[in-house]
């Protein structure tokens, strides 16, 4: 009867034993599955926060660099512009003949209303690019983004210049089809200074330039900002 006892308490102690380590494991399969849960949360809205922070940062350059590829466009064509209307000009002067100082005004009206368009086009892409800044901390991300916005700032002051200066060159060969000479002297020296403007602020659009031209931003930096 002792020995039946004991039996049966040995019996029921493995039990109560082999319960406690079934409830533990399955307590600490719980808690381990609720880590993993909360990691691949934690891990999927990570990578949804960078996937849309990489979305955010090239649909910004994307944008800016649209905006400056217009401007660069249109400001060529407005240089087109310029140059044929200096060249009736010059030829103008010579001959003193009215015919040829309309086509100078024609043009340089042309080219104003080019450099206008080409000017707000580089100031619009200015506000993408600097957005675009909000969404990398990777150095050379934000040192090209500084190239973009050195380049937005030259193109737009330096067109804005060659805008004067095809203003001052219109109002110079006005005044030549009218016979002022006088005030075509005073024109072309203004005219002259702008010009002499125009050089230096070229020499900085150029430098910004050669500079986003020679950096092949999205194939040679492709990794994650």
């Amino acid at each position: 009867m002792a020995r039946e006892f004991s039996r049966n308490m040995f019996i029921m102690l493995v039990s109560i034993m082999v319960g406690a380590v079934v409830i533990t494991y399955f307590a600490a399969d719980i808690v381990n599955r609720s880590q993993i849960d909360t990691l691949t949360t934690l891990h999927t809205q990570q990578i949804t926060n960078l996937n849309s922070r990489n979305e955010n940062f090239t649909n910004y350059m994307l944008q800016g660099s649209i905006k400056m590829d217009a401007a660069r466009e249109t400001r060529e064509v407005a240089n087109l512009h310029f140059d044929f209307g200096l060249y009736w000009f010059d030829l103008a002067l010579k001959n003193s003949d009215p015919g040829l100082a309309a086509q100078c005004i024609k043009n340089c009206t042309d080219a104003q209303i080019q450099y206008l368009s080409a000017a707000e086009s580089f100031n619009k892409s200015i506000p993408y690019f600097l957005t675009a800044t909000n969404y990398t901390n990777t150095s050379k991300y934000l040192e090209v983004i500084g190239y973009y916005l050195g380049f937005a700032h030259a193109g737009y002051n330096v067109t804005l210049l060659r805008y004067n200066a095809s203003g001052l060159l219109r109002q110079a060969a006005e005044n030549l089809s009218n016979g002022n000479m006088e005030n075509v002297t005073l024109l072309m020296e203004n005219f002259t200074s702008v010009e002499s403007a125009v050089g230096g602020a070229q020499q900085q659009y150029d430098g910004y330039r050669q500079q986003i031209d020679g950096y092949l931003f999205f194939s040679e930096i492709r990794e994650i900002p």
